[in-house]
């Protein structure tokens, strides 16, 4: 059975090595993310979500792992960093690698008339495309010019020219106090 001292307080070695490994590798992945430059930690699509992700996972295991040395967690994030460094440098020389990397931004919504087609092909309910309306402060698709989800996974919307502000609430928002309960 497990000791809720053994959960909370193990040795004082313990806590020294996390302090000391923790302390190297953070000032270790710095220097390599100030090495490898900005585009790094870029989230400009799905894979640099996952290649920092990744990078955090790593950290978290050199940090708390007793398993893994510091010279092994260090070689990961080199390794990591590298290879993001790789593809990144060979998708802007190269379209192929680029189109096999990032997904192509994706119409939404074109002069106020929603794309059913591509909603359906990027899982876009039209509930999730009214909280992205109201958040750029329109209530209707028929108020954007556009609304594009972008490769990153953000959405981008452009309000028609002639959009005029709507002072009414929203379709499928309840005014305050109007809700059950």
């Amino acid at each position: 059975m497990v000791q809720i001292e053994d959960m909370l307080f193990q040795s004082w070695s313990d806590l020294f090595r996390v302090v000391l490994v923790g302390t190297l590798a953070y000032v270790a992945l710095v220097a390599m993310l100030r090495i490898s430059g900005k585009r790094t930690l870029a989230k400009l699509n799905a894979f640099d979500l996952v290649v920092t992700v990744a990078i955090g996972s790593t950290l978290a295991t050199i940090l708390l792992s007793k398993t893994v040395t510091l010279f092994e967690g260090l070689t990961a994030l080199f390794l990591l960093i590298g290879l993001q460094w790789v593809v990144t440098a060979t998708s802007v020389r190269s379209t192929r690698v680029a189109s096999l990397v990032r997904s192509e931004p994706q119409l939404l919504v074109y002069q106020g008339e929603t794309c059913d087609d591509a909603l359906r092909r990027e899982r876009v309910t039209l509930s999730e495309l009214d909280t992205v309306l109201r958040s750029a402060g329109l209530s209707s698709p028929d108020q954007a010019q556009t609304v594009v989800l972008e490769s990153d996974g953000s959405f981008s919307v452009t309000a028609a020219p002639e959009a005029p502000q709507d002072e009414k609430l929203p379709a499928g928002v309840g005014e305050k106090g109007s809700g059950p309960g």
